[in-house]
């Protein structure tokens, strides 16, 4: 019976893998769907279908992108759809920041010069902590943490993969939890705002990229105390005692990765005031005019600051370690991220004319009242809609693994659905990123799958696709199960997602 199980379980996964790999590359997968929608557009106009703006309660039809006038747009446009990409330039920018604070060495040094302090009966929480805090460097924490946590829980005698897991379940699973503003909330937000504005563009101007920060900063917690409970309750156990043969020994910080992190920190707090005290005096230019600080140029500057705040640490960092000795390690540094970044942008040409596309032809407007006429009249709506979408994206997230990919393909047709039933952008988002994130450890299309294969490799040389997914299932299950609840009683609470950002939405 067990083997059956077991065979069945490879297969769905065998299928998945298969199936995934002959989705094309996200890149061409955003181009033909730009010339779906081109297509899409010239039958719909020509049927003659019209819905009521939510808004201004005038007809709305759907404009014929390949007529004389399309064809005009289609060309006259393609340079400004791919430089008006929302995410396209926020992510470079921060990027600038982020990328050098992990090219100088802050970021891996930080990261291990936490879990090493951490006393031993923290250390589980330690790392899921660890790995979740991860995600401001982007995918840093998948090279760094999961062999770290191996190491530690070889060097006390626990089982190497229990720790490669919980570091893996926090880098990957908790990828959308955070203490702190990343790159991730930039990208994803500045979708959102331009899906919002399909519905309402005066509301879209009101939003802002920190729209989840406070739910994302409550989740850290949650989540590391689900990461601790399911590896020192459900996988070590399973795993039971290892009989390998790979004894690891810990080494600490060298005496300059110290010293540069102490003046790295004090760079970086030195920094956090001078940016508090443009906003918190009275009359802080930062400020707005009214004294606000929810609509403001502090809110409309989060991503400079987010840049700035990781540059200087970074570069303080490397010039103590003198990993920086003069400008240009600073602008190699700069630059190699920005190659580092080059799929990214050709993503951004493709996706920019899709969206583009999207929004000229009215498609996402008419779907999304239709959808959402569609799902009222179902009586589908509240938890049960939240608990759907949320499985709905799951099951997208085993094929199509970019998180910036699925969000520009879903959130133009999505966010006008849930804006329609009485749900914000903001809490679109949010679901989104609950079910996009707790399933990336059970996709064999996560980029990063086969370098912690590789990890694992060493303290089980059987170990493969299968087994991996096995060992991280119970982690993808606990955190999909206690996020979703944690959003539902947030909803119930009707507390706001982040700054100015309410879970319903009103016109």
């Amino acid at each position: 019976m067990e083997e059956k199980r077991r065979g069945f379980f490879q297969r769905f996964l065998d299928v998945i893998e298969r199936t995934g790999n002959k989705l094309p590359h996200p890149v061409t997968l955003f181009a033909i769907l730009a010339l779906m929608v081109l297509v899409a557009s010239a039958i719909v106009s020509n049927m003659g279908l019209s819905v009521e703006h939510p808004g201004d309660e005038s007809d709305v039809t759907v404009n014929n992108l390949l007529n004389t006038e399309g064809i005009r747009y289609i060309f006259g446009s393609m340079v400004d759809n791919f430089i008006g990409f929302a995410p396209l330039g926020v992510v470079l920018a921060t990027m600038l920041g982020i990328g050098l604070a992990e090219r100088s060495g802050l970021i891996s040094a930080a990261l291990r010069g936490f879990v090493l302090s951490v006393p031993g009966f923290l250390i589980t929480a330690g790392i899921v902590f660890a790995g979740i805090m991860s995600s401001v460097a982007s995918d840093a924490g998948y090279v760094v943490l999961p062999p770290l946590g191996a190491v530690i829980f070889a060097a006390l005698g626990r089982h190497p993969l229990a720790g490669l897991a919980a570091a893996f379940a926090g880098v990957s699973a908790g990828f959308s939890a955070n203490l702190f503003l990343s790159a991730t909330d930039a990208m994803l937000g500045e979708i959102t705002i331009e899906a919002a504005a399909i519905v309402n563009p005066a509301y879209a101007e009101t939003m802002n990229i920190a729209m989840n920060y406070y739910f994302i900063v409550a989740s850290v917690i949650i989540l590391t105390l689900v990461g601790w409970f399911v590896t020192e309750k459900i996988v070590e156990p399973r795993l039971g005692e290892y009989k390998g043969e790979h004894r690891e020994e810990l080494t600490g910080l060298e005496a300059t990765e110290k010293k540069g992190l102490v003046w790295a920190t004090v760079s970086g707090l030195v920094t956090a005031v001078g940016f508090a005290l443009l906003v918190l005096l009275p009359n802080g230019p930062l400020r707005a005019d009214d004294g606000g600080i929810i609509q403001s140029p502090f809110m409309d500057s989060l991503v400079p600051i987010i840049l700035i705040l990781f540059f200087i640490p970074g570069l303080v960092y490397g010039i103590v370690t003198k990993a920086i000795k003069s400008d240009k390690d600073v602008a190699n540094q700069m630059s190699d991220t920005m190659a580092a970044m080059g799929m990214f942008i050709v993503l951004a040409f493709t996706a920019g004319q899709f969206v583009a596309y999207f929004n000229e032809s009215n498609m996402g407007l008419v779907l999304g009242v239709l959808g959402a006429e569609f799902l009222e009249a179902a009586n589908f709506t509240g938890v049960p809609l939240i608990v759907a979408f949320i499985f709905v994206v799951g099951v997208i997230n085993l094929f199509v693994g970019s998180a910036t990919a699925k969000w520009a393909m879903l959130a133009p047709v999505f966010v006008p659905i849930m804006m329609q039933l009485g749900y914000s952008p903001e809490m679109a988002q949010m679901a989104y990123r609950i079910s996009d994130s707790a399933t990336n450890i059970i996709t064999p299309l996560l980029p990063y799958f086969a370098i912690i294969i590789a990890f694992a490799q060493r303290y089980s040389k059987n170990m493969g696709i299968g087994t991996l997914i096995s060992v991280m299932f119970p982690y993808s299950i606990a955190f999909m199960i206690v996020w979703t609840i944690m959003l539902i009683g947030w909803m119930f609470l009707g507390i706001e997602l982040g700054p100015g950002s309410p879970i319903l939405y009103n016109e």
